[in-house]
């Protein structure tokens, strides 16, 4: 009778530790990427009788096997921060504080002050980082992306399109600056068309390229490329001339771009700096084109309809997109797009062996085996949701429905005492 007693004690014990894991999901029912538990009881080794009837086995009690936590799906909700991160699929985190490497499933990160992305407790977040030549590498580290600059590109191409009147008149003055060599607005008789390009140095630096088209002769014409000179503002120079040549039926035949036209844009950057114009592949070039995928020379008013150049400023960091396989793009103020870096996942073969370190954390263990890591997309590790966090799956019905079937069971056993004590004060009065 007494063994009754340790019995219903375990049943309490028992259905104690599930009521305490059962309040422990219901408190974190919003903590994100949060995985509830579950609880595995077991029976306590039987004791034997022997009898005539043979032997019996008598259970006695119960006793918890394993606290283990589910990691299943978890709801997704939307944000507005691009450093809000999901995974959907069986992946974790990788964050590091120092060297203790940890492992999650809340993705709300942010900036700390030296431009790392940290979880809300300053753990960096793990990813591949980008090589010098601007690739993705196999090295794991530390994601840092506030302070990258996007550098400045130097012009070297400039793809013209425009239409030249053919119906324009040859000039008779040959063209030339005037006498102060600050405009040529001055003589407006010396060119029949202009137009006005920006190309940037070395260091970034605009600087305004005025093309003035002269007729020079039936179906050929001249560019005189004109620019500020930098020694002396105000003042203009010109930097070289470019022949075109077209067919009869207004086709381009030779723009001259095999011959680069040098500017000097100062002493503290790159000079010279050799400027490519192509106005198109003309019908006379090697290999030859159709003479009409650029400038043409047709008998309307002349008109640009193409002007670009492949240099640029210098930008800073001003938005990141991360897209579903983790890679984190920049976006620079100077219109750039550069990749700064790519989230890294990892998956355990026993997620349910991982330590819980509290805090949305994880650790591995014996039981749970090393982590398989790698990119997002791959060997099963799930994809990458940004603008998303992942919601606890804690399923509130579910967990008060547990909570009133412990509570029944925790009574339950607490009867079970008090009648094992009603019986054994019944033993004890048989002495009276």
């Amino acid at each position: 009778m007494l063994t009754s007693l340790y019995t219903a004690v375990s049943g309490l014990s028992a259905n104690g530790v599930l009521l305490s894991v059962i309040s422990d999901d219901i408190a974190n029912v919003n903590t994100v990427g949060f995985k509830g538990s579950r609880v595995y009881f077991g029976d306590v080794l039987s004791q034997i009788l022997t009898g005539i009837a043979g032997s019996s086995q008598i259970g006695r009690g119960v006793l918890v096997s394993r606290v283990s936590p589910l990691f299943t799906q978890g709801s997704f909700e939307t944000t507005t921060s691009a450093l809000d991160l999901a995974i959907d699929g069986d992946g974790f985190f990788i964050v590091k504080s120092g060297e203790a490497v940890y492992y999650t499933r809340a993705g709300q990160f942010t900036l700390d002050k030296e431009g790392n992305i940290v979880n809300p407790d300053g753990l960096i977040l793990q990813g591949f980082l980008v090589d010098s030549s601007g690739k993705i590498s196999g090295e794991l580290g530390d994601l840092k992306i506030a302070t990258t600059q996007s550098p400045a590109k130097m012009t070297t191409m400039v793809d013209i399109a425009v239409n030249l009147n053919a119906s324009e008149e040859v000039l008779s003055d040959p063209f030339t600056l005037d006498g102060n060599g600050d405009s040529v607005m001055d003589d407006p008789a010396n060119y029949n068309s202009s137009t006005t390009v920006t190309v940037y140095d070395s260091q970034g630096g605009a600087h305004e390229i005025t093309l003035y088209f002269v007729k020079t002769g039936d179906n050929t014409w001249e560019v005189h490329y004109v620019y500020e000179d930098p020694a002396n503002p105000g003042q203009f120079i010109e930097a070289g001339v470019q022949s075109l040549s077209f067919n009869t039926d207004g086709s381009l035949n030779d723009d001259g771009s095999s011959t680069p036209i040098s500017f000097n844009f100062g002493t503290a950057v790159t000079s010279p700096q050799d400027i490519t114009f192509n106005y198109g592949t003309g019908t006379g070039e090697s290999p030859p084109g159709n003479g009409f995928d650029g400038t043409t020379q047709f008998a309307s008013d002349f008109a640009v309809l193409n002007l670009s150049q492949d240099g640029y400023g210098a930008g800073s960091l001003k938005n990141i997109t991360i897209s579903q396989d983790g890679v984190i793009s920049g976006v620079f103020t100077n219109g750039q797009t550069r990749i700064l870096g790519q989230v890294a996942l990892a998956k355990f073969v026993s997620p349910s062996g991982l330590l819980k370190i509290g805090r949305n954390l994880y650790a591995e263990s014996f039981d749970s085996g090393q982590p398989i890591v790698g990119a997002p997309g791959t060997s099963g590790l799930g994809r990458v949701l940004s603008n998303t966090l992942e919601l606890s799956n804690v399923d509130l019905a579910e967990e008060f429905v547990r909570m009133i079937s412990a509570q029944r069971a925790f009574q339950a056993n607490a009867r079970t005492i008090t009648v094992t004590d009603e019986l054994t004060q019944e033993l004890v009065n048989l002495r009276r």
